[in-house]
């Protein structure tokens, strides 16, 4: 765990140095959340336009939220046009990350299967490839052969309850270190003069004459001259101290990781029937991912007999993993829109900002919203590759239906 002290250093990073100072009595913006975006979007308004009288306010500790509780999958391989837009407008991103931070974030391109299991799937797999191709996404499909080479530990034998019949492929796909993600944002931020501070918890947001003018924290009171709302899984709750009623449900969302293996997993695999995703980190340990628990809450935890029945098809898909020992587990917590797609933009309250509804997408999207989001506040309008995500297509009915569509298990 990072520490919180002035100065704060992470115990296995001694080169890594954040400031972590008492908030000022004012700041030009005050971003709510300290996870990757809310660091993505501090360094991009600060890097790309100086804008550096900045906050971010954590309630707890940078990154230690659900930043720190996703299966590091990233790729942009979405069905309609405005969604494959921001997720491949973000992966380029990554794919200079390490550079434009100059921090080592494991970003590793060993590509994404997402499996078929009946004829629907294989369908609307090969509907998704030509329009990821259209959009000039990086997409192709293989047959069970094709999976069986790419990753020879998945079974392909008709026999198992999910028979692979095929799956979609993305190369330029992959993982990334979620917390060196977070820290390297933090980094690259601090150095640009914004503060960063922890055990910060907002209360209140305070409006005159449509206008937010500040916010009320543990630590008093903050004047803002604009405020950012990037409160994953508690985005409702956040929006509400501004009397803004979001279209929002928060979900438990599992995974675990495995003790640590020799290299056995080459790639990521997914699978939106058995609602699991498997990949193998830099380290060793197998990371694997479930499908959102049904009910609502906000507990860190999950019900064990969802993960478990998703585990025990994982183990069909995957024979080899059966004697593999659990190492631990956790629930992270996720907000889900009623058209599985975010909210990121403008609000009827001036200076007030959204971004929040991603799903299982916000780890994959870090780089790309952090700096659409910058470009939105900085211009005080949405920038065009996020305008379709607004709060008001929820009354015209112009939704972005990505349930399924995604090949994700929303």
């Amino acid at each position: 765990m990072l520490t919180t002290t002035p100065g704060s250093v992470i115990p296995d990073h001694p080169d890594f140095l954040w400031r972590n100072p008492d908030p000022k009595s004012s700041y030009d913006v005050v971003i709510v959340g300290g996870g990757g975006h809310g660091l993505a979007t501090a360094y991009y308004l600060a890097s790309r336009y100086g804008i550096t009288n900045i906050a971010v306010l954590e309630k707890g500790w940078l990154g230690g939220g659900n930043m720190a509780r996703n299966t590091t999958i990233i790729r942009s391989n979405y069905l309609w046009d405005e969604s494959s837009g921001i997720y491949e407008h973000s992966l380029k991103l990554w794919e200079g990350l390490e550079e434009d931070l100059g921090y080592p974030l494991l970003f590793s391109q060993r590509g994404v299967l997402n499996l078929a299991h009946s004829l629907q799937d294989v369908r609307d797999s090969k509907r998704r490839v030509n329009a990821n191709r259209l959009n000039g996404v990086d997409a192709e499909w293989v047959d069970a052969e094709g999976v069986k080479e790419l990753c020879p530990i998945v079974n392909i034998s008709p026999d198992v309850r999910y028979p692979v019949l095929g799956a979609t492929y993305q190369p330029r796909a992959g993982i990334a270190k979620h917390d060196y993600v977070a820290w390297g944002y933090a980094r690259a931020a601090s150095e640009l003069g914004v503060d960063l501070i922890q055990n910060c918890e907002v209360t209140g947001l305070t409006i005159e004459h449509g206008r937010v003018v500040g916010v009320e924290t543990s630590r008093g009171r903050i004047n803002a001259g604009k405020v950012a709302l990037a409160a994953a899984g508690h985005s409702s709750v956040v929006a509400a101290l501004a009397g803004i009623k979001l279209p929002l449900q928060s979900h438990p969302l599992q995974a675990l990781v495995s003790e640590l293996l020799e290299p056995v997993h080459p790639t990521v695999v997914m699978s939106n029937a058995v609602h699991v995703y498997v990949s193998q980190a830099h380290k060793g340990e197998l990371v694997m991912g479930a499908g959102v628990d049904t009910y609502n809450g906000y507990g860190q935890r999950g019900a064990f007999h969802i993960i478990e029945r998703q585990m025990s098809a994982a183990i069909e898909l995957f024979p080899v993993f059966a004697r593999a020992h659990l190492l631990r587990t956790w629930g992270g917590i996720v907000d889900v829109t009623p058209d599985a797609s975010p909210i990121v933009g403008v609000t009827d309250i001036q200076g007030l900002y959204l971004n929040c509804g991603w799903g299982t997408g916000g780890f994959k999207g870090t780089p790309g919203v952090g700096d659409t989001f910058a470009w939105t506040i900085a211009h005080d309008e949405p920038h065009p590759l996020i305008e379709a995500f607004s709060l008001d297509r929820f009354s015209t009915g112009a939704l972005v239906d990505e349930h399924g569509a995604a090949a994700v298990a929303h």
